[in-house]
């Protein structure tokens, strides 16, 4: 039998299958972006923007919390066992939002959401990684990011026209149920990639590829310099993206836009996340990461206290563009500094404890914003969570080493 070989271009079917399979990953989540806050509002009637939120929350601890899992768990059995496991909780989701009778139920469903984010969206970042060069990690990272927030992005667009032609549920859901089992028959499909791993382990079999799940969470949370700021960088993005995705629908609203002007806001800012991570993430392969990282966390700050200083439609569009290539300039490459210092036999339960720390940051950006929001308003909040992205950024300055020089070496 024939050793498997490294590389994109070696593996391009069985990459671009995974390619796809993210992207309707990302669509499972992006049917919510617009739909759900508004329906808390205008069917459940929560008055409180913290209980309103409650979906946000439930979904970014149970996705951070398995995230953690589904590392070791794939260390263990396998990348595919879990993606397939992903798919068959994520069935359920938009069933349940369809027939929710009271709010603790949409709360249920976005904790088996943020399971099924978990476990899917983990394996295929993990499985592309698998398959790609050292030196092409921030290209397959920026593809697999691409892929899935171009999901977001397109069906949060799509739900948002659907709610307003049809009605806030349960039209946009039944879209849910049919990329649930696209997703899970892309999933028996795609080959596991447990071979190229080995091959990966065999090359680097001079470092240390056995760790406990103990030994990875000290080093990735708070030992290894690079792997810990890097964590609490991607921590402060998704705190910025949980109070996004639960305050810019309330926010326009009170300024007067429709649903559909909310819903294209709502959909440009991920668009803009997952197309500029085609380049962002090639972009890191040759640049390096800090400067990427750095940057890309001061743009995002500067974006959202922009999109509060203006005043009109269309440079609330310009804002959650920018907002955008913030987030992109960081998201593929802060997940291709962690494979570069992270060993390939604990490289996939590294990336697991990044990623809980990382997805975490969407229930307390939501929980933060929530509570700000009650008490100072939803301006204040949104001015306020801003500053987690600005430190993280500062931290990266003066903190992070340049990771892609380190994994150049160890080539």
């Amino acid at each position: 039998m024939n050793e498997p070989k490294i590389g994109i271009q070696n593996n391009r079917v069985q990459f671009i299958l995974l390619v796809v399979a993210n992207l309707f990953v990302g669509s499972m989540v992006g049917i919510e972006r617009t739909v759900l806050p508004l329906l808390g509002e205008e069917e459940f009637g929560l008055a409180s923007t913290s209980a309103a939120l409650s979906f946000i929350i439930s979904f970014g601890f149970s996705k951070a919390i398995i995230n953690y899992f589904a590392g070791s768990i794939a260390d263990r059995y396998g990348r595919k066992k879990v993606l397939l496991a992903g798919w068959v909780i994520g069935l359920f989701v938009p069933v349940l939002i369809i027939f929710a009778h009271a709010w603790w139920v949409i709360v249920l469903a976005n904790v088996l959401l943020g399971i099924n984010q978990g476990l899917a969206w983990s394996m295929t970042v993990n499985m592309k990684i698998d398959l790609a060069k050292a030196d092409q990690r921030g290209t397959a990272v920026g593809l697999n990011e691409f892929a899935g927030y171009s999901g977001v992005a397109v069906l949060a667009a799509v739900s948002g026209y659907v709610a307003s032609t049809y009605s806030l549920r349960p039209e946009p859901f039944y879209i849910g149920i049919a990329i649930g089992v696209i997703g899970l028959l892309l999933s028996l499909i795609i080959k596991d990639t447990e071979g190229h791993l080995k091959v990966q382990m065999e090359a680097a079999k001079d470092e240390k590829n056995e760790m406990s799940a103990k030994e990875v969470f000290q080093k990735t949370t708070w030992q290894d310099r690079n792997l810990s700021t890097a964590s609490f960088a991607g921590m402060s993005t998704n705190l910025k993206d949980g109070m996004a995705w639960g305050l810019f629908p309330l926010y326009f609203t009170t300024v007067g836009l429709s649903v559909t002007q909310i819903g294209t806001i709502v959909a440009v800012y991920p668009a803009a996340w997952g197309i500029f991570q085609l380049f962002t993430g090639a972009l890191s392969d040759k640049l390096g990461r800090r400067k990427l990282i750095t940057y890309g966390m001061w743009t995002q700050a500067a974006a959202l206290w922009f999109i509060l200083a203006v005043g009109s439609y269309p440079l609330w569009m310009a804002g959650a563009i920018v907002l955008g290539i913030g987030t992109a300039m960081v998201y593929p490459t802060l997940q291709a500094a962690i494979s570069d210092v992270a060993a390939p036999g604990w490289r996939a339960s590294s990336m697991g404890v990044y990623r809980f720390w990382r997805d975490s940051g969407y229930a307390f950006g939501a929980l933060l914003a929530g509570v700000i929001a009650d008490f100072m308003g939803v301006t204040w909040a949104i001015g306020l969570v801003a500053l987690m992205p600005f430190i993280a950024g500062l931290l990266a300055r003066f903190r992070l080493e340049e990771t892609l020089k380190m994994n150049n070496v160890k080539q």
